[in-house]
């Protein structure tokens, strides 16, 4: 049996997807992120791989989606928000540890490319997919194929500057990257929470919200606002014909109506024919990306 081993090495879980040679899903597995351990992750995509392969009784490719990207100077991991991860020769180390090549890419480019070949972004000349979770990471997608660029940062939209900020949006938060005011301290899971002053788990605050809590309705509002203002940027510059957000904040259903009916006066445009589109394959769209990585 063909198999297609992708895995998706996020923040907070590590999510494996084994296809068969048509595409189809044959097994699924998540757990949790060993966070701040490096080893402890490398033997859990390990372990992750050599179980599915032994319940399917097949040797299959693997691709690999992280945080990130590979530095083309040094093959190390830069710009990880799994800060464990930066500086670390994760290729090489996951291929002995595994014991064979396999293609690594950032998760948001495996997102993007996931959604472009038979998603949400079908068809479409070009897709941005965005990540919101974790951390926010952005993929671009033309005619097919995944942008990476001559500083493999493309589509990395998270740690540009939140455009327009007013004035509940200061003072700007810090960021790991060592900048302040990054898109990423604002649209991040961890960002919403952190805005909203609840306590509260980004679910629940959408919940609260729903029921009537002003001070989740509030932090919602706000969220919803930056990210209008954090999209027209991309449109902007990009022009895509479709952006697919990812991520588990991808899953809060009131965005794909008030984030368009807001980011009309940010684009340059007396129109804009851009759709803001549902993953079809749901928030773990980048694992499928990532099997995907040797046919592309």
């Amino acid at each position: 049996m063909e198999l297609k081993i992708g895995v998706d090495l996020g923040g907070t879980k590590i999510e494996l997807i084994a296809l068969d040679g048509g595409g189809r899903e044959r097994l699924r597995r998540r757990v949790a992120t060993p966070q701040g351990d490096y080893d402890a992750t490398l033997r859990v995509v390990a372990e992750l791989v050599r179980d599915a392969e032994r319940t399917l009784g097949a040797r299959g490719s693997v691709g690999v989606g992280m945080p990130g990207a590979l530095s083309l100077v040094s093959d190390r991991v830069k710009n990880a928000n799994s800060t464990w991860l930066n500086g670390r020769p994760l290729k090489q180390d996951l291929e002995t540890v595994i014991g064979r090549e396999l293609r690594l890419a950032n998760d948001a480019n495996c997102f993007a490319l996931s959604e472009a070949v038979d998603g949400a972004g079908c068809g479409a000349e070009v897709v941005f997919g965005v990540i919101l979770g974790t951390g926010v990471g952005g993929g671009i997608v033309v005619h097919g194929r995944a942008l990476t660029g001559p500083n493999a940062i493309a589509g990395e939209w998270g740690h540009n500057p939140l455009p327009s900020p007013r004035a509940a949006d200061f003072p700007q938060p810090q960021c790991y990257c060592g900048r302040s005011g990054c898109i990423e301290t604002y649209l991040s899971g961890p960002g919403l929470e952190r805005d909203s002053a609840t306590g509260l788990r980004a679910p629940e605050i959408v919940a609260g919200a729903g029921q009537g809590d002003a001070r989740c309705e509030a932090a919602l509002e706000r969220y919803e606002a930056r990210l209008a203002r954090a999209l027209a940027g991309v449109i902007n510059v990009l022009d895509p014909d479709v952006i697919v957000l990812g991520g588990g904040l991808s899953n809060f259903e009131r965005l794909y109506e008030s984030v368009p009916a807001l980011w009309g006066t940010e684009v340059f445009s007396d129109h804009v024919a851009t759709r803001l589109a549902r993953p079809v394959h749901g928030d773990s769209s980048g694992v499928r990306g990532a099997a995907w990585l040797w046919e592309v």
